[in-house]
């Protein structure tokens, strides 16, 4: 091992670098992929003349309205809303310390479904229309997601709940994220049921997780909800670590575990809840970065979290994107993609037995 003349060894400034290469390698194709999202669709405009809207020169009045009001909100969309699922998941990984942890496959993504579909139908928090392209326009967001983020919660107390009964098994939380998942789902179905044809093409249109349908207000509440708890996991990055290790070794080092477990889970389910209340129900993008990730830059929280917030960003972005394309002029719910890429790997993890 070599020794630099401030004493630190130097294998581990090469360790550092590698991951501070991937994560800025990370910025540059999320910001690529940033303008080339804007740039296609059903009118495609040229990636610099992007480049110049976003700079504040117009271009043309027809490309003005285009970008501000319809593909801009929805590629930031994609970022927060697959930062903040990508987040939610991996810090669920490291505090239950079950490779297979997410909010999606632990049954809080379908528990916030059923809150905000409830919301809409019984508290009247979303005008139905039987348009396609806007089959529910929540007038009330903050009702939505309380309501959303009450469920998400209630999911995510009877998991914590399971697994202190039961021990934390991967086995026993994802049985359990199974039942919950049923559950929420059979109570969303049963709302279904006694709705009108136009409230039950909504509310299944609605369910279809989407970027498309974000606006302005509810794009502010989701980016301030999903910095604020990004900003509360990179401070509690050590605390995750010595988790890690085991619940022994991170008492021993002075980790209030329970404490620590409990705040990240409320965490986690709110950023969940206000994802699935804005855009519906979003699978497998939790599950999955912080794997793809972790097999690249390590299991060291301090890069693990940035680098899982990053990669979901881009995942979802180019999931959009793709949606977009793939079947144009018609669009693709981005749920769909990221279930066709989700679910195999889930079921790879499964048969592995995935070690972290």
């Amino acid at each position: 091992m070599h020794f630099t003349d401030g004493a630190v060894p130097e294998d581990y400034l090469v360790y550092v670098r590698r991951k501070y290469f991937w994560i800025m390698g990370g910025i540059l194709l999320l910001f690529f992929m940033f303008i080339y999202s804007i740039s296609v669709g059903a009118v495609t405009i040229p990636p610099q003349e992007v480049l110049q809207t976003l700079m504040g020169q117009s271009v043309s009045a027809k490309w003005d309205s285009i970008i501000w009001n319809i593909r801009l909100p929805q590629a930031l969309a994609a970022i927060v809303a697959g930062a903040g699922l990508s987040v939610a998941g991996v810090v669920m990984q490291s505090i239950l310390r079950n490779p297979l942890g997410s909010p999606f496959t632990l049954g809080i993504s379908n528990a916030g479904a059923f809150g905000a579909a409830f919301s809409v139908i019984v508290l009247g928090s979303g005008k139905m229309q039987s348009t396609v392209a806007d089959a529910v326009i929540i007038n009330n967001p903050y009702l939505t997601t309380m309501v959303a983020f009450f469920f998400c919660l209630l999911a995510t107390g009877i998991i914590l709940l399971i697994s202190h009964i039961r021990g934390t098994s991967p086995e026993v939380m994802v049985l359990a994220g199974v039942a919950l998942s049923s559950l929420f789902t059979a109570g969303t179905m049963f709302l279904q049921y006694f709705a009108d044809d136009t409230q039950l093409a909504a509310v299944v249109f609605w369910t279809f997780g989407d970027v498309g349908r974000i606006n302005w207000t509810e794009l502010e509440i989701m980016t301030g909800v999903v910095l604020l708890a990004f900003i509360f996991f990179i401070a509690n990055r050590w605390n995750y670590n010595a988790i890690d290790a085991g619940d022994e070794t991170a008492k021993s080092l002075g980790v209030s575990v329970e404490k620590i477990r409990l705040i990240g889970m409320v965490i986690a389910a709110l950023v969940s809840a206000v994802i699935v209340a804005f855009l519906g129900v979003i699978g497998f993008v939790g599950l999955i970065c912080p794997h793809m990730v972790r097999r690249v830059i390590g299991d060291d929280q301090r890069y693990l979290i940035p680098g899982s917030t990053l990669l979901g960003g881009i995942l979802l972005l180019v999931s959009d994107t793709a949606a977009r394309l793939i079947v144009a002029p018609y669009v693709l719910p981005v749920s769909v993609l990221t279930a066709f890429m989700g679910a195999p790997t889930f079921i790879y993890l499964l048969l592995k037995g995935y070690h972290r």
